[in-house]
């Protein structure tokens, strides 16, 4: 691709090219139709001539002079074909100019559709993927403009952008439908099983019942985190903070969990300040905690670090020695309701939106979230936040 688009000329460079090659075209087919019916009517004269006339105009041509009676001839019949040699000489000029012209004008017309041909394929694949089709891809013809190909590039890369969109879509929209099934046929069974006589009003039912409201109540809240990131307004109360403040808190508070889960917390906290939301990064390092709660407790440890970067920027790493992620590491963080076990329940392996979360607070903070498999196992989870004038 980069030779071809290297080797592709500008479309303003070919359309001069192709101008001036139509311009010496014609302008040449011109002089060699001009010349030639000149030698052509000349030759016709000559067979016109009277023989003595047609011998001095041999001898003039030649460089000699003929006498005076032959001289005198050849002037007079001369001066007799110059008006009429003269109006045959305007009118083949004129023939001979309109068919250079028209000639020339075919050419270019024909390279002009050449030329055009990608777009008119580019607007005619525009018009499927409007339609909804967004598998349609244009090939780059060879020998077209560079221009013509970085927009080709650009239509097929907006066009696998709108595909993977449109089955991120369908996932979500179908994960979503599956995640609120579960728990509204609980609460409708076991509602109508009270209302019916067959389960008692106690409390214990009542607390298996809200603990489904609970989890409908934190889907909810997550798609709403996910809906703000999406119009770019889920960090609005930016402040100047020490993330090893932030997280050291959190980390405190957390700790039982953890410990419950059978993981001993190791951290490595440098200061490191930054301009960020503070409740939306405890929101994204709570997520990290609970996912490694879940999914790592079998390493046995958790460490978390935070950084200062050169660029301003910082850094929390989260490092764990769990099973780590799957090889398809974009499916974890680009899927909602992604689980690492697919036979996790919602009660084991929450709503599967923490990293699609967390994900969401680093970019709206103008970072990125990184996610690596360690050498010896385990996984490792990384926030980059950029500083303000970075991330603006």
């Amino acid at each position: 691709m980069t030779t071809r688009r290297a080797r592709a000329l500008p479309l303003a460079t070919l359309t001069a090219i192709v101008i001036a090659i139509m311009l010496l075209l014609s302008v040449g087919m011109a002089y060699v139709g001009v010349t030639w019916y000149s030698a052509h009517l000349e030759e016709d004269n000559n067979r016109s001539l009277p023989p003595e006339a047609a011998a001095a105009y041999r001898l003039v041509n030649e460089g000699r002079v003929p006498d005076e009676t032959a001289l005198r001839t050849l002037v007079e019949h001369l001066d007799a074909l110059v008006a009429p040699t003269d109006f045959k000489v305007q009118i083949a000029t004129l023939a001979i100019g309109l068919v250079s012209a028209l000639v020339c004008a075919i050419i270019g017309v024909y390279l002009a559709r050449r030329i055009a041909r990608p777009l008119e394929t580019l607007s005619g694949a525009a018009e499927v993927l409007r339609s909804g089709d967004f598998s349609v891809r244009v090939a780059a013809s060879p020998g077209t403009t560079r221009e013509v190909s970085s927009l080709v590039e650009t239509f097929n890369a907006l066009a696998t952008s709108l595909e993977q969109m449109e089955e991120r879509l369908r996932f979500s929209n179908m994960a979503v439908a599956h995640e609120l099934r579960t728990p509204l046929t609980v609460l409708q069974g076991g509602l109508q099983g009270i209302l019916d006589g067959v389960f008692p009003m106690d409390r214990k039912v009542l607390g298996d019942l809200l603990l489904q409201v609970e989890g409908l109540a934190r889907i909810i809240e997550d798609l709403r985190t996910l809906s703000l990131a999406i119009g770019q307004k889920l960090v609005m109360q930016r402040q100047d903070l020490d993330l090893a403040e932030v997280v050291e808190t959190l980390l405190s508070a957390s700790r039982p969990m953890l410990e419950a889960g059978g993981l001993a917390l190791e951290t490595s906290l440098r200061p490191a300040r930054i301009s960020a939301d503070p409740t939306r990064i405890r929101q994204a390092v709570l997520a990290l905690m609970e996912n490694a709660a879940r999914y790592a407790a079998s390493g046995g440890s958790l460490r978390c670090e935070t950084e200062q970067l050169p660029d301003g920027g910082a850094l929390i790493r989260v490092l764990d020695r769990g099973p780590g992620f799957p090889e398809d590491m974009d499916a974890v963080a680009v899927n909602p309701f992604w689980r690492g076990d697919a036979s996790r329940s919602r009660a084991t392996g929450g709503t599967g939106l923490g990293l699609s979360i967390v994900q969401a607070i680093a970019t709206a903070h103008g970072g990125d979230l990184s996610l690596r498999n360690r050498p010896g196992g385990g996984a490792m989870v990384e926030i980059h936040l950029r500083a303000a004038g970075e991330a603006s």
